[in-house]
């Protein structure tokens, strides 16, 4: 009998935008036949679809004349409050509506409050949504569960905690970037302040820098935080009780990272001359803190942009956008 071969995998829209040499975001414009795209990034797309030979599949929705016109409604799995005081949040919506006013498609925002799951439910898969973006979704929420399970065209921004299709950045390059950074400056002992471990985004940030310090010969140093500023402070003083001789942090949010500067220098150590601290998100904050934070850029417009993209015009992977270190005085 002929030996069997596993057909070779095929390449990603992420693939196609590092061989172009752009933006994901540029890859799914191309494809879609959008106007907003520069005749060089066109040609350069086309260029690396060849090279690459990608071809592109839809995913499975509802007939496009059900969906088309339809707003695409936002739904963020945090208390309302989050949607105005939370930067990311609304960076992220930003760059979704950004993309779909552009298609002429309204954006609803929604927050996923207790007591108004079957209202929700309700009027999000009875028809009157081209599509819903996710922003958070636990893997137990009922009316993240309920959607999931409705023919309803779904992405969520962030790799989420359900089989539902998404989009993200790389959480565990991102980090892996920061520890390498941190080892080139002279670093020893890195520890890092790891956010909710039932959140997708710090597991993976958490497993980049865990690979990192291992590859190094270096134990991992952990503490935990909820991504809030108090929490930072509270898990930098924890670590420097436990490990006085750390030299570097690297904290899994620029909120936490924040508070872990207040707690540094109320312990009397430099930054960076004692320890040396990199961020995560590069959040507006970043170059407001004392000294300024050296931090991971992820891409959160982009992200929204993207997600909302392919909510409109499916496609059957999960593109992950590129993150960059961004140095400033704290390291």
């Amino acid at each position: 009998m002929p030996e069997h071969t596993e057909p070779a995998p095929q390449p990603t829209v992420t693939e196609v935008a590092a061989a172009a040499g752009v933006s994901a975001a540029t890859v799914s414009r191309v494809l879609t036949g959008r106007v907003r795209v520069s005749t060089s990034a066109r040609v350069s797309v086309h260029d690396a679809i060849a090279q690459l030979g990608y071809v592109r599949h839809r995913a499975p929705r509802r007939a496009d004349r059900q969906s088309a016109g339809l707003p695409v409604a936002a739904v963020v799995f945090e208390p309302a409050a989050r949607l105005f005081r939370d930067g990311f949040v609304a960076r992220l919506l930003a760059g979704a509506e950004e993309e779909l006013s552009e298609r002429g498609v309204p954006l609803i925002t929604m927050s996923a409050t207790r007591g108004t799951f079957a209202s929700s439910t309700q009027f999000l898969t009875a028809g009157g949504v081209g599509g819903v973006l996710l922003v958070g979704a636990p893997a137990q929420h009922p009316l993240a569960v309920s959607l999931a399970a409705s023919r309803v065209p779904l992405r969520s921004a962030g790799r989420p905690e359900l089989a539902v299709p998404f989009a993200d950045v790389d959480n565990r390059d991102g980090a892996r970037q920061a520890v390498e950074h941190l080892l080139l400056r002279g670093r020893r002992t890195i520890a890092t302040i790891a956010g909710p471990p039932d959140s997708p985004a710090a597991v993976d940030r958490l497993e980049g820098y865990r690979r990192a310090v291992l590859a190094a010969g270096r134990q991992p140093i952990i503490a935990y935080g909820d991504y809030s500023t108090p929490s930072g402070g509270h898990a930098a003083a924890w670590l420097l009780d436990r490990t006085p001789r750390l030299d570097a942090l690297f904290v899994a949010s620029d909120a936490m990272a924040a508070g872990a500067l207040q707690a540094l220098r109320k312990s009397g150590r430099r930054v960076p001359e004692d320890v040396a601290v990199v961020g995560f998100d590069d959040a507006p904050l970043a170059g407001f803190t004392t000294p300024a934070l050296t931090t991971v850029r992820q891409p959160v417009e982009e992200l929204g942009a993207v997600t909302a993209a392919l909510l409109l015009d499916p496609a059957d992977d999960d593109p992950v956008l590129p993150t960059e270190l961004v140095v400033r005085a704290s390291t």
